[in-house]
């Protein structure tokens, strides 16, 4: 069938795969480093728990089958070294059925992780690499020309990424159809990049500019995805410019990364015509057999995003084919961090020995500055926000890290930039305050070198020794 392939896509596909292979590497590395101590057997939410109460049926993989800290490593190292094989080239050496299950490796462990990676996976980001991961894995190598009908379904999950982030805004927070949400988001989302600061402070004229330029690019260039070249060219690098804007502001794992990747297979590159055999019947019906599965599973988000009661980041299935996505539908006005503190005092006093545990990515220190760590993925940071903006997010899990924290767990402390103990000489106390932080002003950042302001709200976690968490 003439119809099926387009040959002035393999630019396109060739830039998509590479690009998706290194965010499936950051991934895979993401995981392989931080595991042992959010949901290995002595996690902060173990594996081993979760399987024992859920049925295979709502979180399939191969973890269900057998679970220990080495073999999940190994899987984890080894969705790395597919994914730097895939990088590299390697599916372009290979006949078109074995490319294909090359690229259906990296699906199936990472689809295994996240389905036993509990809140540490609840991500939007989580469920679009497994579902843009799927639809890799019929887009065919050198041996064929791109189908047509994967990249209309890369189009279609671009689409519904970004309509689907542009009417949670709408139907959302005020502030967004005032175009005043910009005001605050700089200051408060869950983890500010080195230049955040400056994007808080650039004239209130511009963030209003912004936000309306956001709705523009959320709400209708995507419907210009489907229009003929060179306008899809241009609706999909809007939206790459958009992402970039993104990136620089602050740090979101590897969503911008992601969306980047999706909307460069909807690029048409010059010269873009590759030669290559007409594809095989069985190829044929394979992708056309998926693609209506797909189409047909694609009801319900479909429905999700026209009701008034849309909800984001959710999937409809388990093997997360089909998902809903959107972002920052509230904004808040006000940044909260939670402080944990360690003591050496025999008797915890408020004005004895308090030392504060450092993050990697999450504000600390008024004086150290942002860092960037997008595309690689804080796991504990970005729950650490959600904690602060309500306990209930830290019930499952907070207890048992202050726990390991009055352990000097090892495997805790590498998800921290520093812990004020030496490893022979744990705390005796731990204990979390809750602090509002702002922004300094120009004038303050110069005079003391501040790049925050904060001020103690209340206490979140009284004093807490080893012997009150283990009765």
């Amino acid at each position: 069938m003439e119809w099926f392939t387009a040959p002035g896509y393999g630019w396109s596909r060739l830039v998509f795969q590479r690009a998706l292979a290194g965010v499936y590497l950051v991934a895979f590395l993401t995981t392989a480093l931080q595991f042992r101590a959010l949901i290995g057997t002595r996690g902060l939410l173990p594996v081993e728990r979760l399987t024992a109460r859920v049925p295979f049926r709502h979180a399939p993989g191969i973890f269900r089958l057998h679970y220990s800290d080495r073999f999940f490593a190994l899987c984890a190292w080894a969705g790395c070294s597919v994914a730097a094989a895939l990088l590299a080239g390697a599916d372009s050496l290979l006949p078109l059925w074995a490319g294909m299950l090359l690229w259906l490796v990296p699906w199936a462990l990472y689809l295994s992780i996240v389905n036993v990676g509990q809140t540490w996976y609840a991500f939007g980001w989580e469920s679009l690499l497994l579902e843009v991961g799927f639809l890799a894995v019929f887009l065919g190598n050198d041996t064929v020309a791109p189908p047509v009908v994967v990249l209309f379904l890369l189009r279609w999950v671009l689409f519904r990424v970004e309509f689907g982030a542009g009417l949670i805004k709408l139907r959302g927070d005020t502030c967004w159809r005032r175009l005043t949400c910009l005001y605050h988001h700089h200051e408060t989302q869950p983890m500010p990049g080195p230049l955040s600061w400056f994007f808080h402070r650039l004239p209130r004229p511009l963030h209003r500019a912004e936000a309306a330029a956001n709705h523009v690019t959320q709400l209708v260039v995507p419907f210009l995805l489907f229009t003929p070249q060179p306008v899809a060219t241009v609706a999909a690098c809007l939206m790459i410019a958009t992402q970039l804007w993104l990136i620089l502001s602050g740090n979101f794992s590897w969503l911008n990364w992601l969306t980047v990747t999706l909307a460069v297979s909807a690029v048409r590159f010059p010269g873009g015509a590759r030669p290559a055999p007409a594809a095989p019947l069985w190829y044929e019906v394979l992708v056309l057999a998926v693609a209506a599965l797909l189409l047909g599973l694609g009801v319900r988000p479909v429905r999700n995003m026209l009701s008034r009661r849309q909800v984001m980041n959710r999937s409809f299935d388990p093997l997360h084919l089909v998902n809903t996505y959107g972002a920052f539908g509230t904004v808040s006005r006000v940044r909260h961090e939670i402080v944990v503190e360690g003591t050496a005092d025999p008797v915890p006093r408020e004005d004895g020995d308090w030392r504060e545990y450092d993050f990697k990515g999450k504000p600390g220190d008024p004086l150290r500055a942002p860092r960037q760590f997008a595309p690689y993925h804080l796991r504990l940071d970005w729950l650490m926000w959600f904690a602060a903006l309500s306990p209930g997010y830290a019930e499952p899990w907070f207890g048992t890290f202050v726990e390991r924290l009055l352990e000097n767990d090892r495997a805790t402390l590498r998800l921290l930039r520093r812990s004020p103990f030496p490893p022979d000489a744990p705390p005796r106390y731990v204990r979390a305050r809750l602090f509002r932080y702002r922004y300094t002003t120009w004038r303050e950042l110069r005079e003391t070198g501040a790049w925050w302001e904060r001020t103690c709200v209340r206490e979140y976690l009284p004093p807490t020794r080893l012997a009150d968490r283990r009765p």
